[in-house]
């Protein structure tokens, strides 16, 4: 087969999604909605991790941040000491950061604090978009906004309740990540999949 049939039979992606990771990473997950406070919790902290470096970096890390987190149990990670965030420092496959390590602890104790009132991590996402995906129809990634008025939301009311490493920046990475935003451009294949239309 000749390389421009080929390429003609590749589906129209979000242009971001080039290496083999990434373009699994946006034809699986990106987008999807999450309602799974541990996913959710997953999310929160490889976004946080993710600050100042790239989303590729943290993908290529992730099953050691699995291994690492303790499959991102956020009763166990609220119960981490001392010593525990002195070997996660240790672990050359995760990024270590001592910001970003203690952070996960702290919003791992944080979120369980919201799911005491709210039910579920999942609920008080959710509530930003009053529990329903907001559908954008971008024509181009580059009229993708860092944050918005939801993200500014989360990210002030988070902080309220005690998280860090969690800017509105970061809360709009996350939003996206876990679908409470279909931000895939709209001749993406994956935004008509996500947004109920093929």
């Amino acid at each position: 087969m000749k390389r421009e049939a080929r390429e003609k039979l590749q589906p129209v992606r979000c242009e971001w999604a080039r290496s083999e990771l990434m373009i699994r990473y946006h034809d699986e997950e990106w987008g999807v909605p999450v309602h799974d406070d541990g996913k959710l919790f997953e999310f929160l902290v490889l976004e946080g991790a993710q600050a100042g470096l790239s989303w590729e970096t943290i993908l290529n890390k992730r099953e050691n941040y699995r291994a690492a987190f303790d499959g991102f149990e956020v009763q166990r990670v609220a119960r981490y000491d001392g010593r525990k965030i002195a070997q996660l420092l240790a672990n050359p496959g995760i990024v270590r950061n001592r910001l970003k390590v203690a952070s996960a602890v702290r919003n791992a104790r944080a979120l369980l604090r919201v799911r005491e009132e709210f039910g579920s991590f999942d609920r008080y996402v959710w509530q930003f978009v009053n529990g329903r995906p907001r559908v954008n129809v971008w024509k181009s990634h580059k009229r993708v906004p860092a944050r918005t008025a939801e993200s500014d939301a989360m990210s002030k009311d988070l902080k309220k309740r005690g998280f860090n490493f969690v800017g509105s920046t970061i809360c709009y990475a996350f939003m996206q990540a876990v679908g409470v935003v279909n931000d895939h451009k709209m001749q993406c294949f994956r935004h008509g999949e996500l947004s109920g239309r093929k």
